[in-house]
């Protein structure tokens, strides 16, 4: 995967008090101030428990469970009787252990790229739901009270946030939750994670919207959009599907794969770069292999809709959708059920997904087909006994949600208090501003690469504007583009099923959908005796985050590449957390996204 390398920049948003990086809002005021310039920090989420000692923290802990003890004799004898017990002693021991070896992780710088400065009218930072001046252009008193919301983390500042319209911000006040488990938000970074010191930084910043990488994801967008009810199938001949890759082609920004010869393929649009992803049919087999829910059967036909109907491209619905107003328009429904095989679907499929549905579902075929278990299952082989509680089902299927909470705090804390990045949709906005004359009205400046796109021009002449066709009437989700949720928890589940399951295991007679997605039939590529379940994972979460990302205009590129990482990374944290709350004594190895391989023991 390309390093995220076009960002020169260091300064950080005005909402903070250094010059290069940030680090974590601490409570209640979350006001970062950078240990490299030396500036003073409070560490409370870090030193709590290194600060009381362990005596203390055991005391603390335990004064806790006692306080205010329910009545009743047997409450009251159980909590006498908590100090005394072993089973309980050790469970404190580890709790505490396992919270200060965390609390001794690094934390790395938080780098933006700078934008927030650069540009008084803030037409390149996320604002919408804010009330608009213009397109592009937030209205500067909407912008300081939410800046004050961010800076304070005080409930009455959210409150006083000055909204344009009636639909309200996604969850901000989620990014300051804390977790018992993993390590904190603080400690995923502009780094690689620990232990991984010649690995690709966590959270990089993003990509200047001057820069080529912006331009050119940017024109990636375009492209996508023109291409949403193509079947994938069907690219290899669609002369959009070729005209696309050969733009890309000439971008050296392109963050996707290429061919051998440096060519990007129509067969490689939209596909990611980790292992597997560029292996098999564009969909991953666990989105269409039919499986059961119990006794509940599941087909795997979706409910997707109705093709040729994209929205936002007219400047009135856009600025409505910005000022967060309804337009009073709906997704029309396809009535015909399909298994997901093009853009479409898969936008109509994560528009209203639970975070980790397909992760699950994943879990249930794997489950279903009786494949394999991670080679380091301490059950294999046992001829007494199988795994339940631990390392066996109820294990497999909890941990999807588990992980998936878990993940979705640490994106949170990235999006709303470090980044700010603006979607797609207000790219496409500042866009339109200046190819339409109005250059002077905004502030944000875009590469030539995206001003001179033939995807761009291709879009002008099919709705009449530069804007970017969205998939649903109102665009994006009201929180910010990087990263992305979706990737971050697909990256944190596909880890969690690699623990379980062996990664390694060669995919039985793999299908693909037929090209109107009525249909299931046998894959005959070449390459059809390498599809993997780890690499069918990986394809799986790619498939995921780019539905609800480039396939929908919804999230950039590099939203998803960076939160499959920082998702990975949270997961192989709490994995480690956990590895001493299991009795059994194992050594699991997993896969990463890299290529290399994680280890984790209790042994």
């Amino acid at each position: 995967m390309a390093a995220e390398s076009s960002n020169d920049s260091t300064a950080v948003p005005a909402r903070r008090t250094h010059e290069d990086t940030i680090s974590a809002p601490d409570e209640p005021m979350r006001n970062a101030v950078s240990e490299a310039k030396n500036t003073a920090v409070s560490s409370s989420r870090r030193k709590f428990l290194s600060s009381i000692g362990r005596a203390g923290a055991a005391a603390y802990t335990l004064a806790a469970v006692g306080a205010g003890p329910l009545s009743g004799s047997a409450v009251a004898d159980s909590t006498d009787s908590a100090a005394s017990s072993s089973r309980v002693q050790h469970a404190l021991k580890l709790r505490i252990e396992t919270a200060q070896r965390d609390s001794r992780i690094p934390v790395p710088p938080h780098t933006t790229n700078g934008d927030e400065q650069r540009y008084p009218d803030h037409s390149a930072s996320y604002s919408k739901g804010l009330l608009q001046d213009d397109i592009g252009v937030v209205n500067a008193a909407a912008w300081a009270s939410f800046v004050k919301a961010l800076r304070s983390g005080q409930n009455s500042d959210f409150e006083a946030i000055i909204i344009g319209g009636t639909h309200t911000l996604n969850g901000p006040q989620g990014s300051y939750a804390y977790d018992l488990e993993t390590a904190d938000s603080d400690q995923f970074g502009n780094a690689p994670w620990v232990g991984d010191q010649g690995g690709l930084p966590l959270v990089p910043p993003f990509a200047r919207i001057d820069s080529a990488d912006y331009g050119t994801q940017l024109v990636e967008m375009y492209w996508a959009s023109l291409l949403r009810d193509v079947a994938f199938t069907d690219y290899f001949e669609n002369l959009t599907a070729i005209a696309a890759a050969a733009e890309l082609t000439t971008m050296p920004a392109y963050r996707g794969p290429r061919d051998g010869n440096g060519n990007v393929t129509p067969g490689l649009l939209f596909r990611g770069t980790f292992a597997g992803d560029t292996i098999g049919p564009y969909m991953s087999q666990f989105m269409f292999t039919p499986t059961t829910f119990g006794a509940q059967p599941c087909n795997q036909m979706m409910t997707t809709y109705l093709p040729d109907i994209d929205y936002m491209t007219d400047t009135t619905t856009f600025l409505e959708v910005q000022n967060g107003i309804s337009t009073g328009l709906t997704n029309k429904i396809d009535p015909v059920q399909r298994y997901l095989h093009d853009g479409r679907g898969l936008g109509a499929y994560t528009h209203v997904d639970v975070l980790y549905q397909a992760y699950f579902t994943a879990y249930m075929v794997m489950s279903g087909l009786k494949f394999n278990l991670n080679p380091g299952n301490p059950y294999n082989g046992s001829k007494t006994q199988n795994g339940f509680g631990t390392f066996g089902a109820p294990d497999f299927a909890a941990s999807q949600g588990e992980v998936a909470a878990r993940a979705v705090n640490r994106v949170w804390f990235q999006k709303w208090l470090i980044h700010l990045t603006h979607r797609p949709e207000a790219g496409g906005g500042v866009l339109h501003q200046i190819l339409s004359g109005n250059k002077s009205k905004i502030d944000a400046r875009l590469n030539k690469n995206v001003l001179n796109s033939q995807a761009v021009a291709q879009s002008f002449t099919k709705y009449g504007t530069y804007l970017l066709a969205e998939a649903y009437p109102e665009g994006s989700p009201y929180h910010p583009s990087y990263p992305t949720g979706h990737g971050t928890v697909a990256g944190a589940c596909i880890t969690l099923l690699k623990f379980f399951f062996d990664g390694s295991y060669i995919w039985p007679n793999p299908m693909v959908p037929s090209s109107d997605g009525l249909s299931l039939v046998p894959y005959t590529g070449s390459d059809a005796d390498q599809i993997t379940v780890e690499g069918e994972l990986n394809k799986l979460a790619h498939n995921v985050s780019y539905g609800h990302g480039i396939l929908s205009g919804v999230h950039w590129r590099s939203d998803t590449e960076t939160s499959l990482l920082l998702g990975e990374a949270m997961a192989l944290s709490c994995l480690r957390d956990k590895a001493n709350t299991y009795h059994e004594k194992f050594t699991v190895q997993i896969r990463k996204l890299d290529g290399s391989i994680a280890t984790i023991t209790n042994e």
